[in-house]
C-alpha cells in the first residue's frame, strides 16, 4: 500500500522525497505524494532553498496539490521579493527605516499579489521559476527554466521567459472529464486499484468509477 507519510519513496534514493514530509512552515501546504527531486542540494531543505522571500508579515501561502513532480532547482518567488510600484522609487525605503529616519512600514515596501497555488498532478521542470500570486491548474506542465508570471490553465504546457502556453495536453472534452473525475482526490487505495487505467489513458474506465 502506498505510504505518503515517509520521506524517501524509493529505496536507495536520497535525492527524491515526498515533499510534504519536509515542510515545517505552516504557510506552505503540500499534498500527498508530491515529489521533489534535488541532485544538487539536500531536498529536505526545500523551504530554505526553493521558497524565496517568504516573510511571515505578508501572510502569503504556497499551496501545492497532490501527485506533483517538482524538478531540481525549481524556485517559488514569494511576495517579499516584490517592490512597491506606486512610489516614485522602487527602493525599499520603508524596509530600512532606521537608516532613513522614517516610520517602519514594512508592508509598504512591496506589492502583495496573494497566495501562490499549484494544482494536483502538476509537473514543474528543472530550474523553473514561479512568481508571486500565480495559480497553476491541475495537470499543467511547466517547462525547464520557464519563468511563470501569469496563471496557467489546467492541463496546459507552458514554457519560455516569460512563460507562454505551448499547447494543451488533451482536447477540451478530455480535460473536462479529467477535472470531473479528479482522480488525485481519490483515496490512495482507489488510485492503486485503477492505476493501470490512469497510466494507460483509459478515461472511460475512470469515468465509470469516479
Amino acid at each position: 500500500m502506498p505510504n505518503a507519510n515517509k520521506m524517501y519513496p524509493r529505496k536507495g534514493d536520497i535525492n527524491s522525497i515526498y515533499l510534504k514530509n519536509a515542510i515545517t512552515d505552516p504557510a506552505i501546504k503540500v499534498g500527498d505524494f508530491t515529489v521533489y527531486n534535488d541532485f544538487v542540494n539536500d531536498p529536505r531543505n526545500f523551504e530554505k532553498n526553493n521558497v524565496l522571500y517568504h516573510y511571515p508579515i505578508n501572510h502569503d501561502r504556497l499551496i501545492i496539490g497532490k501527485y506533483g513532480s517538482i524538478a531540481c532547482g525549481a524556485k517559488f518567488i514569494m511576495n517579499g521579493a516584490n517592490h512597491a510600484m506606486d512610489s516614485l522609487s522602487t527602493f525599499v525605503f520603508p524596509l530600512f527605516s532606521d537608516d532613513w529616519d522614517m516610520p517602519l512600514q514594512i508592508q509598504d515596501s512591496w506589492e502583495n499579489k496573494g497566495d501562490t497555488i499549484v494544482g494536483s498532478d502538476v509537473w514543474i521542470g528543472y530550474e523553473a521559476i514561479i512568481l508571486p500570486g500565480v495559480h497553476i491548474g491541475h495537470g499543467a506542465i511547466v517547462g525547464s527554466r520557464a519563468v511563470v508570471a501569469k496563471d496557467v490553465e489546467p492541463f496546459t504546457i507552458v514554457g519560455g521567459v516569460a512563460a507562454k502556453p505551448l499547447k494543451k495536453r488533451f482536447d477540451e472534452k478530455t480535460i473536462d472529464k479529467l477535472l470531473k473525475i479528479s482522480w488525485w482526490d481519490w483515496p490512495a487505495e482507489k488510485v492503486q486499484r485503477y492505476l493501470t487505467d490512469i497510466t494507460s489513458g483509459n478515461i472511460d474506465a475512470l469515468m465509470k468509477n469516479a
